[in-house]
């Protein structure tokens, strides 16, 4: 790779990769070491797993940290009931696939008996928590593996690697252990578990190359598609059964892709042409803000919106 400073962030995911496959190497090594490490110390760990890069490239990494068994715990999803369906069947089919048994904690079946209650701004992505420790007390999990990655959010910056949670779930940024020399500490008491974040160092821009690399499969709607769009808070929102347009909403047809998926009433659409990931890689270079400060309503509720979420026992 040439010495000369590179300004073009076009330009430099372009480059000759010699350097970047390095660093791929290394944050791969560092994230098997972490999955490894705390499945050998605790007894019942599971991923979240909801059909999102992040998670589908976690889900990739314990693969490989397990090859050639099984990965040999299950994955949990965390249902609002207003999931994409492209996502949802990519989930299904990749658990069939791999022969793992999917945990569901439904924020649907709380609404239903009463437990929870929708938000009058329609949006459950923060109606998740109380069914996410509900299952984990349920099935007395000790360890959750999640994607989180610290360059998404000021909050998840400031979490470790291995993050302890109390005997309700909740997480105090005052209390985290330090993590030197690449050894983590899950133990807990009872009552209590550990949120585990193997990507915590990667960037968005690792992951996409990452995908690259290993050729991994993702839902369609991560690509350039034609979709019925409108514009709202500053994003383009899909047309669908749980995002509608209101009386002054214009809906026009745009070429556009997701670069997270969550909850449809709160997860917006950027306008694209990236049809393929060498086509993404380019555009993630180019962008200067991250995915969930571009395109996730529920993060801009409040300047500390994800902060006090995690503080209750959020992802």
């Amino acid at each position: 790779m040439s010495t000369d400073l590179i300004t073009d962030p076009v330009a430099a995911a372009r480059t000759d990769r010699t350097d970047d496959l390095h660093q791929l190497d290394q944050l791969e090594n560092e994230a098997i070491h972490i999955i490894r490490e705390v499945v050998g110390e605790l007894e019942r760990p599971v991923i979240l797993f909801s059909g999102g890069k992040d998670s589908v490239v976690l889900l990739h990494l314990a693969s490989k940290a397990f090859w050639p068994g099984r990965i040999p715990f299950p994955v949990m999803h965390v249902d609002t009931g207003h999931n994409f369906a492209e996502v949802l069947e990519f989930r299904d089919r990749t658990v069939e696939r791999l022969g793992l048994r999917l945990v569901v904690a439904s924020v649907q079946d709380y609404i239903d008996d009463g437990r929870l209650s929708e938000r009058a701004d329609g949006t459950r992505n923060p109606l998740q928590t109380v069914p996410l420790l509900d299952a984990i007390v349920d099935n007395r999990f000790d360890a959750v593996f999640g994607g989180a990655r610290r360059d998404e959010e000021k909050a998840r910056a400031k979490e470790r690697v291995v993050s302890l949670r109390d005997e309700f779930g909740a997480w105090d940024p005052r209390n985290q252990r330090p993590e030197l020399w690449s050894l983590y500490n899950p133990k807990h008491r009872p009552g209590e578990h550990v949120r585990v974040f193997p990507l915590s160092n990667w960037t968005e821009l690792d992951i996409w190359r990452y995908i690259e690399r290993e050729q991994i499969e993702l839902p369609s709607l991560y690509y350039a598609h034609e979709r019925d769009v409108f514009h709202r808070s500053g994003m383009w929102l899909g047309v669908g059964p749980h995002s509608q347009p209101g009386e002054h909403d214009v809906v026009e047809r745009r070429l556009v892709r997701y670069r997270t998926v969550g909850d449809m009433s709160c997860t917006g659409a950027v306008a694209s042409d990236a049809a393929d990931v060498a086509a993404v890689i380019a555009e993630v270079a180019a962008t200067t803000i991250t995915e969930r400060g571009a395109t996730r309503a529920d993060d801009r509720i409040s300047e500390a919106a994800m902060e006090d979420r995690k503080k209750e026992g959020y992802f």
